[in-house]
């Protein structure tokens, strides 16, 4: 088996908005310094925003809102559990990384000269309309303009570890199966969530809400390299359009849609959330339909303009199939997959307001970061950050290489395993089959017993991995090890959920042993890291950084369309 080796200053895990931003930043920074990407995708349109975006989730914009009150709403939104450093840097810098965007050309509307700003938080109003349907585009055209190399289907494998500090990591062309080894001063991880976790209820394993290539990817070899995670307990899912897994409620509620149950009772007067809309469909009265039959002419069109051009394109073909005319038909919604992600919920690499992981020479920023409920503005911000601190931090990091034979051996050993195996369960079965373990027993409603089958169904599974799956192409030990990601995230998962001995975060963390919320006892950050000497999961409790102490104003509400 082929492994080329090159090095760099800093490497970028994940071409996704987080990474393409930290490689724009970090060329700013430095355009003499080596960067290296591994997408393993394609760049230009790698990520959970592959084309365009209807709005920048939080932005806030002088006269409108602070800083201070985003980390209000956040703290709420979150229930308590959220460092508040890295959420006030992001809202700090948020009103910044806009004016960037309208520079390089990203087109904000403004009607009666001021932008468009959306109230889908409690307090304030931060989300500004977008429209942009070539986002990705555009900054990757931006990125070609420079130097830095990026290496495309390339799946990062495994981070080298060296003394304690990140040196870089082992990666694999999905097309050919060549290892590729990329020695590193610093590597920041910007691979997205676990969007393949549960199952869908549209049937299909792709079918999910979030970019389906995130597979968990960077939590496991973060975990494994000895970085802290948080958030794992925080097993979430979306109340979005049924069958095809698209966001529907920010660009309808936001508009004068209106939203009903079952029993034509109306939802949206008030402040609904996906949390709520969940327990109506939990309790019987789903499934739940937006309706826009009263709306203006022009209102219905503005809102089809937005979900068919910016972005879900394939949306118009879906309703036109379907015979769904927005003027005379509601449009029923369901829930998704169970699946794990920073940017939507709290799950992450643990990161101070720096970007800093808990491993020198390790930053995370986006999906795969802990930076609670960030969004789009999150991943763009703290990948900036994160280029910024690594450029940084590689001034002090001298030109020695660090041993990598031990890392590209353990995943050498790993594909002769998969190779020699004379197994007949294919790939796709095996996946079909885990997950539908992880939806049964580590997804909510939770108690102790179903978490612990859960931990011990993904034990056995992580077995049979290299027991009894068929790999018969370069395409199938791709998603071998997507699996293998998949599976310890079920374990991190369903141990992290078991320590957190109460309910949180409406059904996302619902257990019925433990169906009260307990603020004396949890109203902390649930920590995850490998212990050293069993390399079993070990979990830690700790308070949330306080930089402006919310707790005093805090009264539980949650923020809207989460």
């Amino acid at each position: 088996m082929k492994t080329n080796v090159i090095s760099t200053d800093i490497l970028i895990i994940g071409g996704g908005s987080g990474g393409i931003m930290a490689a724009l930043r970090a060329k700013e920074m430095n355009p003499d310094q080596r960067v290296v990407v591994f997408e393993k995708s394609h760049m230009k349109y790698g990520g959970s925003i592959p084309r365009g975006m209807d709005a920048l989730n939080i932005v806030t914009v002088p006269g409108v809102a602070t800083p201070e009150d985003y980390v209000v709403d956040a703290v709420q939104g979150c229930e308590g559990i959220l460092d508040e450093g890295p959420s006030y840097e992001m809202a700090k810098r948020s009103w910044p990384i806009m004016q960037k965007l309208i520079s390089w050309g990203v087109h904000f509307p403004k009607y009666d000269g001021k932008y468009e700003i959306v109230k889908a938080h409690p307090n304030k109003g931060y989300t500004v309309t977008m429209k942009e349907p070539n986002l990705k585009t555009l900054l990757y055209e931006r990125l070609q303009k420079t130097d830095c190399i990026v290496l495309n289907r390339t799946m990062a494998l495994e981070l080298i570890v060296d003394n304690g500090r990140v040196a870089g990591a082992v990666g694999m062309n999905v097309r050919t199966g060549e290892l590729i080894v990329c020695h590193a001063k610093a590597v920041i991880m910007t691979s997205g969530g676990c969007a393949r976790f549960g199952l869908p209820m549209n049937g299909y394993l792709y079918g999910v809400y979030d970019c389906p290539s995130n597979t968990g990817d960077g939590y496991t070899m973060a975990y494994r390299a000895g970085a802290e995670l948080t958030g794992l307990e925080y097993t979430m899912n979306y109340y979005i359009i049924k069958d095809i897994s698209s966001p529907l409620l920010y660009i309808t509620l936001t508009r004068g849609a209106q939203l009903l149950n079952a029993f034509d009772e109306r939802l949206d007067q008030g402040h609904p959330s996906n949390k709520s809309i969940i327990n109506e469909h939990v309790n019987g009265r789903g499934y739940v339909r937006i309706r826009m039959s009263h709306l203006p002419e022009e209102k219905i069109k503005s809102i089809e303009d937005i979900l068919f051009t910016t972005e879900k394109p394939a949306c118009q073909r879906f309703f036109e199939g379907r015979g769904i005319n927005f003027r005379s038909k509601d449009i029923e919604l369901g829930p998704t997959e169970t699946y794990l992600c920073g940017g939507h919920g709290i799950t992450g690499i643990v990161v101070d307001e720096k970007a800093r992981a808990s491993v020198p020479g390790l930053y995370a920023a986006g999906d795969v970061a802990s930076v609670g409920r960030g969004h789009l503005s999150g991943a763009f911000i703290f990948g900036e950050i994160a280029a910024e601190s690594a450029t940084e931090y590689v001034k002090t990091v001298g030109e020695d290489r660090a041993d990598a034979a031990p890392f590209v051996n353990a995943i050498k050993d790993k594909i002769n395993r998969w190779q020699q195996t004379k197994a007949e369960v294919s790939i796709e079965e095996f996946e079909y089959k885990t997950r539908r373990l992880i939806q049964e027993f580590i997804a909510p409603p939770k108690n102790d017993y179903k978490l612990r089958r859960g931990i011990e169904t993904m034990e056995v599974m992580e077995k049979e991995l290299f027991e009894k799956v068929r790999i018969n192409r370069v395409h199938d030990l791709v998603k071998a090890f997507e699996m293998e990601s998949i599976i310890s995230c079920g374990i991190l998962s369903a141990t992290a959920s078991r320590e957190r001995k109460e309910s949180r975060w409406g059904f996302w963390h619902y257990r019925s042993d433990y169906p009260q919320r307990d603020d004396e006892n949890y109203l902390k950050l649930l920590i995850v890291k490998k212990d050293a000497s069993t390399n079993k999961p070990v979990v830690i409790l700790r308070d949330p950084q306080k930089v402006l102490n919310v707790d005093e104003n805090f009264k539980g509400r949650v923020s809207v369309h989460d």
